[in-house]
């Protein structure tokens, strides 16, 4: 049987999920009450750091899920996004318009990686 590891697991969720060669992290927003592209830079910069700590990086990202506040901010989001990805390493992605756990949150990833 495959481990399943978990790191910064809380009672609700755990921010790293391991299982086998792949990588599921939770969903991860920015600073509450800054602009979209700030959120935006914020949660790529968390996802960078909880995939090294997985041992995986940008890359290697298989899924990308992102949601918005409002899609007028696809542009916006879209911009810090473009600049991120590597040339040659999109993932799967959807993006689509949802009500976010606060109202000062305006966007949120989900990503799932493999394993460096």
């Amino acid at each position: 049987m495959t481990e399943i590891t978990r790191k910064h697991t809380g009672q609700r969720m755990s921010q790293i999920v391991i299982h086998g060669e792949t990588i599921y992290l939770a969903g991860q927003v920015g600073t509450a009450g800054a602009s979209v592209e700030q959120q935006t830079k914020d949660c790529l910069a968390k996802i960078d750091a909880l995939l090294a700590e997985a041992g995986s990086d940008k890359t290697r990202i298989l899924q990308t899920v992102i949601w918005l506040a409002d899609m007028k901010d696809f542009a916006e989001m879209n911009a810090v996004w473009d600049a991120w990805v590597p040339e040659g390493h999109a993932p799967a992605r959807a993006c689509g318009e949802a009500k976010l756990a606060r109202e000062d949150l305006l966007v949120e990833f989900i990503v799932t990686a493999a394993k460096g």
